[in-house]
């Protein structure tokens, strides 16, 4: 099957659910990623003395390195206004996911929860173009079946707070958990080194340590109690 993520900034998909996406490649499934800024505009920039565009590619090459280790089937950065897209007219942002979605014609689409896990205003942003877009075309793509939000369990946004507060979600609203293997956490962590001008910021999270194993998820608009063990489940 075909799976598209969809996040905001270059390390996002490391910082959440990159071992998923080695899994889901190790299956044999079709692994897209979107990214909808190349993250050029984060405080990192200084450290280096880049400019935000300079920074943007510094960062774009970066993940170009992670669709290698992750073995990706297809990456795709577009270069919309990192830390702004709340100024964004939210058809431009529904546009452009519609427009890869169309491209792709995935059976699952991911992207952030609702309250975007770290609360950031570009999660919050993309969580609802995602949806918006989504809920649109499954009236036209009957392939596409099933919108997911990669989550935290209660006890996993305590267990990774560090210096960014995290949101999570409760029992009740988790309807799908992937179990990953620790090969796949391995190539997660290596995600994470491409990542060369955030090593800093990935340190101080000790994010390479609270990768977990068991991966919750929310599913739009469907519940499942006891939850499913795929985002392919049922499909």
């Amino acid at each position: 099957m075909r799976i598209l993520y969809v996040f905001p900034h270059p390390d996002d998909e490391s910082f959440g659910v990159g071992h998923v996406m080695h899994l889901q490649r190790r299956q044999g499934h079709d692994v897209h990623l979107l990214t909808l800024t190349r993250g050029g505009a984060t405080k990192r920039r200084h450290d280096f003395g880049y400019s935000v565009a300079e920074m943007g590619e510094v960062r774009y090459q970066e993940m170009l390195e992670v669709e290698r280790v992750l073995g990706l089937s297809g990456l795709e950065v577009l270069d919309l206004p990192d830390s702004g897209l709340k100024e964004v007219d939210p058809r431009e942002l529904e546009w452009a996911v519609a427009d890869a979605v169309r491209r792709l014609r995935p059976d699952v689409v991911v992207s952030y929860p609702a309250h975007g896990i770290s609360g950031f205003h570009d999660h919050l942003v993309t969580h609802a173009v995602v949806k918006r877009a989504y809920v649109e075309l499954r009236e036209t793509l009957p392939e596409l079946r099933r919108l997911a939000f990669c989550t935290l369990t209660e006890e996993q946004a305590a267990a990774a707070q560090t210096v960014f507060p995290l949101s999570s979600s409760t029992p009740e609203e988790i309807d799908c958990v992937v179990s990953v293997e620790p090969g796949d956490i391995e190539a997660c962590r290596q995600a994470l080194d491409c990542y060369v001008t955030f090593r800093e910021t990935i340190e101080t999270t000790g994010i390479k340590e609270k990768l977990f194993s068991e991966v919750p998820f929310e599913l739009f608009a469907e519940r499942h109690d006891p939850p499913l063990d795929d985002l392919f489940s049922g499909l």
